[in-house]
Formats: structure tokens, sequence, C-alpha cells
């Protein structure tokens, strides 16, 4: 049985707000979390992904960046090459080459976007703030390089490598929609981490416990005990986790990691999006 994982990322944990990985399996369409692990630094992280020789693993934070932004850039168009450039830039460089990019466009269209964003309801990756996903991006890649990842929707050609460790792009709020709608069901600052959003996460588990995603046709299994923890984790990042678990388990299941059958393998593509 392939083992799972499922992530909820930080560009800079700590030892409060940590990387998340849930590890879990798959059997039929019952999926099971076995355990999560928390890592307060990018590097722990990195080694723990380097360490576990077979996954399968959905990261929430984006691979690839918007191939208008590339170009416009003049950066290169392969991605490989993209990330080698974009991991030698400094986060202030970054800032200060996507804030001149979103300056010279007009209002309401500041932002380049892949073609993933729209039906996966995703922030554009360029995005530096509010999330800062493109940092997320910048710290994230790199390491699951140099953990020996493939990642099947920029590697080309991928159909019929064999791999060791496989990433894929995982979004939770994707499928949280799917299973509550927009009620937010976490929150960072402890002022806003109300009844409300307990509700909502306490919904959100009963639903995929107890009938599951019905278009993914996943369904988790969870113990007592790992309910109370999921539901008490206020900022979600556990809770985000598992929703990134169970879009890596529908992956793992489908032919061609249910990528669709063109995607741009400079910008990637969300799994299940």
């Amino acid at each position: 049985m392939v083992l799972l994982l499922g992530c909820d990322f930080s560009s800079a944990p700590t030892q409060r707000k940590p990387i998340v990985i849930a590890q879990g399996t798959l059997d039929g369409k019952v999926m099971r979390l076995a355990q999560l692990h928390t890592f307060a630094t990018l590097d722990a992280w990195g080694d723990w992904l380097a360490r576990t020789r077979v996954w399968v693993g959905g990261f929430d934070f984006p691979f690839g960046l918007p191939r208008e932004l590339i170009v416009q850039l003049g950066w290169p168009v392969h991605w490989p090459l993209s990330m080698t450039h974009y991991a030698g830039l400094s986060r202030a460089a970054i800032r200060a080459e996507f804030a001149a990019f979103c300056a010279a466009r007009p209002v309401g269209g500041k932002f380049a976007h892949r073609a993933t964003d729209g039906p996966a309801g995703s922030s554009p990756s360029m995005k530096w703030v509010n999330p800062p996903v493109a940092f997320m991006l910048h710290a994230g890649v790199p390491r699951l390089l140099a953990a020996g990842a493939f990642f099947p929707a920029h590697d080309e050609p991928w159909a019929g490598r064999r791999a060791e460790r496989i990433a894929l792009e995982a979004y939770p709020g994707l499928l949280a929609r799917e299973l509550i709608g927009r009620r937010s069901y976490k929150a960072d600052d402890r002022a806003r981490q109300t009844p409300e959003r307990r509700a909502a996460r306490a919904d959100l588990l009963d639903t995929l416990c107890a009938a599951g995603s019905e278009r993914l046709g996943i369904r988790l299994a969870l113990d007592a005990p790992q309910r109370v923890d999921l539901l008490a984790d206020a900022q979600g990042d556990r809770l985000d986790a598992v929703l990134c678990l169970a879009q890596a388990a529908w992956a793992a299941s489908r032919p061609g990691w249910g990528l669709p059958p063109k995607v741009d393998s400079l910008e990637g593509w969300i799994i299940s999006a």
C-alpha cells in the first residue's frame, strides 16, 4: 500500500506554527490517517522527505509561476531552468520584480494567473502577500527537488518512468468548498477563532468521514483522538494537511495522477481541479 502524504506548508515555519504533514494510506475508497508530523524548520521538513524513501504527496503551495509572467520577465521558459533561476533570487528581488510587473498593469488585472487558478479557485502563484504563495514556492520547490521528488505536472516526459517520491500540487480550499461551501473554518488570529469556525471544522470532518467527497470518491477514517486533535486546531493547519492527503490519495488512484491530458509544464496543475 503506497505511503500518502498531505502537507500544509509555511515558508517561515516556527514551533508555534510548524509545517504539518498528514501521513496515511488508501484502502479502496477509505483513506486512513496514520499520523501527523510537524516541522519547525524548512530544513527539518526537507530532510524528512529525503529520508522517507517512497511516497506520493500533495503539497499546499504552488510549483510553478504563470507563463505570462515568466515570458514578460525574460526568465527561462523550461520549468527546471525557471526554478533554478527563481531559487537564486532573494525574496526582496522577487518582490521588486513582481511589484514592477503589477504596477504596469491595469486595475483589476494586476496579477498574472495560471490556467489552473480558475478551476481551482486559487490565489495567483505570484502573490507575495495574503497569502505569500510566491515565497512558499521559493522555499518549497528547491527542497522537494533536493529530496529527489518527481513532479508529474512539470517533468517531461514522465509517463513510464519509475520514481520513488511523487510531488503533486494540492489546494485544501478546493476540497473544503466542496464539503462545506465557503464557510470559514480556520483563523491564525486568536480573536477570530470563533465557535462558528469550530462548528464549520466539525461539519467538514463529519461530512468527509460520513459521506466523503462525492467527486473524489474518498471517505476519511478517523479514530476519536484524531478527530479531537483536528477539531481543536483552530488555525486549521492539521485539517488542511488532511485535505491535501485526500487530494493525494485521489491522484494516486487515478491514471496519470488525475492530471488533464494537456498541462502547461511550465505552470503545472493543482490536482483534482
